[in-house]
């Protein structure tokens, strides 16, 4: 086992890595950005070194500096989690070239697997089954479109170097097939240096489920079982669970099989994932293989009880696996939840802020969290805006789901705008609760297709929640009414009193909100022991104490509520009852879409990828104007209605802060 290793990535999964790596008494070297210093995971590591700008290009992706950084410090390997360079296979002949192990397949394996287009013509010579295609290399427009039309539509644009939803487009009509072209590719050169990409048949209501495989260098190589990955949003996941619903003994081992040939055609060593795209009829097909360690990969640790990191590291080592196929056995039912500062009423655009409160459920045998952020972070636009990852295991479905919901209601994040909320109504979801039954339920369009359950229409802050963030306030202010008595050398002076008392005022406050674009007025009344409040429902006695960390215990009209209220610049977020209500605590201005001037904002930070418009060009309501690029998702400008173009603030590859007016139009008469 090696003594010290390198670990070439960021985040909740440079903090997994350190902290097995801990257990096993292997020391760890971490590396970070100028965007990270100070961050979580070059704490818990035993040395930190910075390589670079915040850009992921930089710092991140700089193979060099990060070889450099483990011959300085004497790290025998280099572990690259996911994403970045852990799938880059002129990384991997460099660490082998610099006498540093690579935890991870060989550079062939990856070379194999990296091309989409390549490795589904290896899988069809493997005699693994294949979703109807073009893969060639020749990329010409019209080509494409002639083969989209033979495979017939609706198709799926894939970037060949792609993963992650990033450079896909699914094309419904013929009509659309160019635009779709021209923006997969733009999204696969920025997001991967490479804008080839492939088609294959988009398959209606399809499943998503992968199979663990892992290989050593002696020639022994299993499967760990499958995981669904089909609750997707933008083909991006957002809960896994393992083992899949409604899946035969007989077909989880006919497709862990077929994994292995997979793997075993590449030479593959290491830990490895082989999705499949599975049909209606429970048919399946080779999708892509990923030549690392996945995200979701602590469902599989959960119900095979195998540190999967472990695993890595012992056979980067050179030790042959630790168990072979016949001693591996699942137990239970485990699920992933992904949290992300996410706007998913906004379609589900990237947030970007500072953590302004930060409460985790506790980890137990049932519940694990997977993070590397704290109270007081920056989540910035360079890097993908994933903050935790909730997993909760239990003996069964039903039961882990209930710890799933469990944990997320008890999960309190303010600061940012998180999918916290969508997560729990994705959980409480009948048709995602049914798939045990009924795993036809299940499929990647599920999400898309309950939309209405799952963003229902806003509800206003109940009398209870609104008594709760008043009773914050009044406590805020009792405190520091004692703090001034306590600073005071007066003894008869008024700021001794901390009952309410007002100079030329009754014993009374008001209190004004906005409540998701309502005013709410509510006003308190000091009495002994406590508030009478009047609210828009009614009157309320309250009284209560703050015991630290935002945390309140309440007495409402004779019933005790505990709460956690968080104050922010410019607004309260009241954390009770498993659920978040934010309320403003003054006005902030707003401008109508459809005001003169016709103002188009950036609708976060990012960059101008492209202008599709000129000064002076008339436009019709909803034609494309402008693209931009935050958190590596390009997001389109469109115009709100028919007009000419008066003036363009911004050139392709500028940068642009959230909010930016990046065109000005005139409105037709």
């Amino acid at each position: 086992m090696f003594e010290k290793i390198l670990i070439a990535n960021r985040g909740e999964i440079a903090v997994r890595v350190a902290r097995t790596a801990r257990r096993l008494g292997i020391r760890t070297v971490a590396v970070y950005s100028e965007a990270d210093a100070g961050a979580m995971h070059t704490e818990v590591c035993d040395e930190a070194y910075l390589i670079g700008g915040a850009a992921a290009r930089d710092s991140y992706l700089h193979g060099e500096r990060i070889i450099q950084v483990a011959r300085k410090t004497g790290a025998q390997a280099i572990h690259p989690g996911y994403g970045f360079l852990s799938e880059n296979a002129a990384f991997s002949r460099a660490c082998h070239e610099a006498g540093i192990v690579f935890v991870g397949p060989p550079a062939s394996a990856i070379e194999a697997m990296g091309s989409k287009s390549a490795a589904k013509t290896l899988m069809e010579q493997a005699g693994v089954p294949l979703v109807p295609g073009y893969h060639g290399d020749n990329q010409d427009d019209a080509l494409l479109e002639l083969e989209a039309d033979r495979i017939g539509y609706p198709v799926l644009i894939k970037a060949v170097a792609g993963g992650g939803g990033k450079g896909m487009r699914i094309v419904e009509q013929r009509k659309a097939f160019r635009e779709s072209l021209y923006g997969a590719r733009r999204e696969a050169k920025s997001s991967f240096g490479d804008d080839r990409v492939l088609i294959e048949k988009y398959l209606v209501r399809p499943r998503h489920i992968e199979i663990q495989v892992f290989a050593d260098n002696n020639g022994n190589a299993v499967h760990l079982f499958e995981r669904d990955c089909s609750l997707q949003r933008r083909h991006q996941k957002v809960i896994e669970e393992a083992p899949a619903p409604g899946i035969a003994e007989a077909r989880r081992q006919e497709m862990g099989k077929v994994a292995l040939k997979a793997a075993q055609a590449v030479g593959y060593v290491g830990a490895g994932t082989v999705e499949f795209i599975v049909d209606a009829s429970g048919h399946f097909y080779f999708m892509e293989m990923n030549t690392r360690l996945q995200v979701e990969h602590p469902v599989t640790e959960m119900i095979t009880g195998v540190d999967l990191v472990e695993w890595q590291l012992c056979v980067a080592g050179g030790q042959s696996l630790p168990l072979m196929q016949p001693a591996l056995e699942h137990h239970g039912h485990a699920f992933e939840a992904r949290v992300y500062a996410e706007d998913p009423g906004n379609g589900f655009l990237p947030a970007a802020g500072i953590i302004s409160h930060l409460h985790q459920p506790r980890e137990s045998a049932h519940v694990r969290i997977d993070t590397g952020v704290r109270a007081g972070d920056q989540i910035g636009i360079n890097y993908d805006p994933m903050i935790a990852k909730v997993i909760a295991w239990d003996v069964d479905r039903a039961s882990a789901l209930r710890r799933l919901r469990s944990a997320l209601a008890q999960y309190q994040l303010a600061g940012v705008k998180n999918n916290i909320a969508f997560l729990l109504n994705l959980t409480s979801m009948t048709a995602f609760e049914g798939a045990d039954a009924e795993p036809s339920l299940l499929d990647t369009g599920l999400i898309e297709r309950h939309g209405a359950d799952l963003f229902p229409e806003a509800q206003p802050a109940s009398n209870t929640v609104l008594a709760l963030a008043v009773l914050s306030e009044l406590l805020r202010e009792r405190e520091r009414a004692r703090n001034l008595a306590s600073a005071s050398t007066d003894p008869y002076s008024p700021w001794h009193l901390s009952d309410g008392w007002r100079l030329n005022e009754d014993n009374h406050h008001t209190f004004g909100f906005i409540d998701d674009g309502r005013r709410v007025t509510v006003t308190a009344h000091y009495r002994a022991g406590g508030f009478l409040l009047v609210l828009p429902g009614g009157e309320m006695r309250v009284r209560g104490e703050g015991e630290g960390d935002n945390y309140i215990v309440a007495d409402i009209d004779g019933g005790r509520v505990t709460a956690t209220v968080v104050l922010e610049a410019d607004a309260l977020t009241v954390f009770a009852f498993g659920a978040c209500h934010r309320l403003e605590r003054q006005r902030l201005a707003s401008v109508e879409d459809e005001e003169p001037g016709g103002l188009l904002v950036s609708p976060l930070p990012g960059s101008v990828a492209q202008v599709l418009v000129e000064e002076g060009q008339t436009v019709d309501k909803g034609q494309a104007l402008m693209i931009v690029e935050a958190m590596k998702m390009e997001h389109t400008i469109a115009a709100p209605h028919r007009g000419r173009v008066a003036q363009i603030y911004y050139s392709a590859g500028e940068q642009v802060a959230e909010g930016a007016q990046l065109l000005a139009m005139e409105e037709e008469t």
